[in-house]
């Protein structure tokens, strides 16, 4: 087979495959390139050694058995015998659902957690959008410190488990997305820039230097990641990638590195003849983010709203701290911001960063181009205890977040566990192989916590194995109230969204927003009201007639002449209008 390396600087590369040396050669038509032909076959263990140095696993490898630092092995996730023909899920009218493949379930592996799968497709979300699987150290760890992009973590399964997975989700009906990570590698496993100029000095990131995208060499590096990106898609027959932080991806380069990569995956969704997605995680509040290619933009499909996230979590918390601080002026009216124009922050001044942030959306934008949420996994795992919304809300403002979120004109998105209320928190760990690194993320956590007044012995260490056992889901809890409420709550409402979609541009929901975050959604023929205070609320609906109480957590009657809903404290209904 042939086996291939970019490594410009390199002198002489060796090839090590099946327990012998090979010497590389130059390849004359690709600079920068070298190729030889070894005896290989599926698990072969090969790598390659520059000018006499360490033997180093594959950049593009697909198989690390032994880890990030163990040698690569041949694998063909093309080849895996496919049981279920896929036309795709398209992401307009999607609700999707935020699963950790180390903790949805105690085995941690994709084969447990498809087992679980069954449910996902009886609560009726569309699409199971998975954190990142790429190889990183140890066992257990959020994923966002990847190696090896073309690669699975083989702990959890390795490529054939991750194939099993998205198998018997498109068995059941559905999509499957995975959260990639562009913006940094590492540190630890990552042996990139002893093959080439994969990072450059000319920019700098929280993570230390920046992915060269713009830099000598640059062309190599944004093919090796729109590579990866495409082989995720097409090997693996995922539907879309969520994209890690795009705002952290320096490019001054005259077309932009994530309208490159967008137009070769609308390129590919052509070829393969079913539909393809990406989803940006953006701290910009940039419009250009999602707006087509075409018209000027980076042409992504869509992008999460933190604003929206943080104007709800405000609402329902009393939070101020923080980002918070820009929302707890009046959180009621920050909620009907982003309800109605998508954005909070659009040019307006934030208190938070000390300037004005973001640019407006147009009216006419599609909103399903946001994904709105009540929980993710940032949100939840970057605070000091990982704590849940759940831990400290009432089942009926839990009620009222799913209603907000899943009546709402965005694209909705849950996260593990969320639809039932589950109370395991979900808690930052690692599993750093290397000592140094270890201590380093062990005292920098609860440092940055000591900051917000903290106490060190608080703050769950996240080396300690308890950690991610913590954070594991508890299957028993949907079978106890108030769980078992709030998953049949959940289900309703989405059956209710897929039953009447309503999809259009964000003016196409009539939005009303009172005091306390009381609120009234028009959007198609549904009306949702939301009573997220202490008290009762006597809401207005509107003009048209409302028909019919679909869904209730808590019973009300039809209104009377005056028009008006009452609902009860931390309640919301869902009604048949016009």
């Amino acid at each position: 087979m042939l086996f291939e390396v970019w490594a410009p600087r390199a002198g002489r590369v060796q090839l090590h495959a099946g327990g012998r040396a090979h010497a590389m050669e130059r390849d004359p038509a690709r600079d920068g390139w070298w190729r030889r032909e070894a005896p290989g076959e599926e698990g072969t263990r090969y790598g390659f050694a520059l000018d006499g140095g360490p033997v180093r696993p594959d950049p593009r490898s697909r198989r690390q058995p032994d880890g990030p630092d163990g040698p690569s092995a041949v694998a063909d996730p093309g080849r895996f015998p496919w049981r279920q023909e896929w036309a795709g899920r398209p992401l307009p009218g999607a609700v999707l659902y935020e699963l950790h493949v180390g903790t949805f379930t105690r085995e941690g592996t994709f084969d447990a957690a498809a087992a679980r799968l069954p449910h996902l497709a009886a609560l009726g979300v569309t699409h199971v959008e998975l954190m990142p699987v790429c190889p990183f150290p140890g066992t257990h760890g959020w994923g966002y410190e990847g190696v090896s992009l073309w690669a699975v973590h083989e702990p959890y399964g390795g490529p054939a488990g991750l194939c099993r997975f998205v198998d018997a989700a498109h068995a059941l009906g559905l999509g499957v997305v995975l959260d990639v990570v562009h913006n940094h590698l590492g540190p630890s496993g990552n042996h990139l820039p002893a093959f080439g100029p994969y990072f450059t000095d000319t920019h700098h990131t929280p993570w230390g230097a920046a992915v060269n995208l713009d830099a000598p060499g640059s062309d190599e590096v944004r093919a090796y990641l729109t590579g990866s990106a495409l082989a995720w898609l097409r090997d693996y027959r995922l539907d879309g990638l969520r994209l890690d932080a795009v705002h952290a991806l320096a490019d001054t380069r005259p077309k932009h590195f994530l309208a490159e990569l967008s137009g070769a995956v609308d390129a590919l969704a052509a070829r393969l003849g079913r539909p393809l997605f990406l989803i940006a995680e953006s701290d910009l509040n940039d419009p250009a983010t999602t707006t087509p290619r075409e018209a000027g933009g980076l042409g992504l499909h869509a992008q999460w709203n933190d604003d929206f996230h943080h104007a709800l979590h405000t609402v329902l918390t009393g939070e101020s701290q923080g980002y918070y601080a820009d929302f707890a002026a009046d959180p009621a009216a920050a909620l009907g911001k982003t309800l109605q124009g998508g954005f909070f922050h659009d040019g307006t001044h934030s208190t938070f960063r000390g300037r004005p942030h973001g640019r407006p959306l147009d009216p006419g934008t599609p909103a399903g181009r946001l994904l709105g949420y009540a929980q993710n996994h940032d949100q939840i795992g970057n605070r000091a205890l990982g704590d849940r919304l759940s831990a400290r809300l009432s089942p009926g403002l839990l009620a009222c977040a799913a209603a907000l979120v899943l009546g709402g004109p965005f694209t909705p998105m849950l996260f593990m566990g969320e639809e039932w209320g589950a109370r395991t928190p979900w808690q930052f760990f690692t599993d750093h192989t290397d000592p140094q690194l270890a201590e380093a993320v062990r005292t920098g956590r609860r440092r940055e916590f000591a900051a917000h007044g903290w106490a060190a012995q608080e703050i769950p260490d996240p080396q300690d194995p308890a950690t991610r056992a913590r954070s594991c889901l508890d299957w028993d809890e949907p079978q106890h109230e108030p769980h078992r409420a709030l998953l049949e709550w959940h289900r309703r409402l989405i059956a209710l969204r897929r039953a009447a979609p309503g999809s259009g541009p964000l003016s196409a929901t009539a939005v009303t927003v009172g005091p306390g975050g009381t609120a009234v959604l028009r959007r198609g023929g549904l009306c949702t009201a939301v009573n997220p205070t202490d008290g009762p609320a006597a809401l207005p609906l509107g003009d048209a007639p409302v028909r019919e109480v679909l869904a209730a957590w808590r019973p009300v009657d039809l209104p009377g002449p005056d028009g008006l809903l009452h609902l009860p404290p931390a309640s919301a209904a869902v009604l048949r209008c016009g």
